[in-house]
């Protein structure tokens, strides 16, 4: 797991905008801005932010810039979380069979 891929995402506003290119897709950094209640200068850093860190990508069409999810970023995120909860789900059935071994006695 990538510490910038967490860094990245522990902005509200970054998290934000990754949830609105999850939902609608591509959009530019003005429908970005416009929709997140932001100005064009904090769109652009933090998209900057995100596309540094392989969350976003960019596309150039004319004069726009276009941004959507890179999926890479997100399945080693999911993956590295999967590693946490397998733990919890292991610690738990130890204590499941151990709740039934003393109900066995």
């Amino acid at each position: 797991m990538n510490a910038t891929t967490l860094s990245a995402l522990a902005e509200p506003n970054r998290i934000h905008i990754i949830e609105l290119l999850r939902d609608d897709g591509a959009l530019s950094m003005g429908e970005i801005a416009e929709q997140l209640g932001l100005r064009l200068p904090q769109s652009s850093k933090h998209l900057r932010v995100l596309t540094e860190a392989g969350l976003v990508n960019v596309q150039a069409i004319a004069n726009r810039r276009i941004f959507q999810l890179k999926t890479e970023r997100f399945t080693e995120l999911d993956n590295w979380v999967q590693t946490f909860l397998s733990n919890k789900e292991e610690q738990y059935e130890r204590f499941d069979q151990y709740l039934n071994k003393l109900k066995g006695k």
